[in-house]
């Protein structure tokens, strides 16, 4: 039986981070979060782009757009939806959710998801480094790692 496991290793990794400029209170400290998670593993800081887009409803076209150019082993997508009195909510998280998971599956790169949706912005600001972690890191991590895991299955095809 094989069995494989990714580890978060940056070391000569190109990464991309794109976020959302909507709720940039939350999404900066994402990107923050993500930013030091890359690092601490091992990314060059050279190796790392940062694209800013208007809202969560860009991030899927950006991210399509920064995989297509073939520069990236990684792409970590963060953004802040937070629900209000309208089903606006629901159309804007569940279509940009859907759309980063088919650039994924389409590329066949890892797309990283920080992508928080939450009823309020105490639950966002919770998420940002606060009781609940910094999403942003995770979402890089799982990144790195699915970059690692994809190489050794790579690998364990090949023999």
């Amino acid at each position: 039986m094989a069995e494989f496991a990714g580890t978060p290793a940056g070391t000569g990794r190109r990464v991309a981070v794109v976020a959302s400029r909507f709720n940039e209170s939350v999404t900066r400290a994402l990107v923050d979060g993500a930013m030091d998670a890359l690092l601490r593993h091992g990314v060059s800081f050279d190796d790392i782009d940062v694209a800013w887009v208007p809202g969560a409803w860009e991030l899927p076209l950006a991210v399509r757009r920064l995989l297509a150019t073939e520069r990236y082993e990684a792409v970590v997508a963060l953004g802040a939806v937070i629900r209000g009195d309208t089903p606006h909510f629901e159309f804007v998280a569940g279509e940009a959710s859907r759309g980063l998971a088919g650039a994924a599956r389409d590329s066949d790169i890892p797309v990283g998801f920080g992508l928080l949706t939450c009823d309020t912005m105490e639950q966002a600001l919770a998420r940002t480094g606060g009781l609940h972690g910094n999403k942003g890191w995770d979402a890089a991590l799982a990144a790195l790692e699915m970059v690692d895991l994809l190489d050794q299955l790579d690998e364990g095809n090949e023999s």
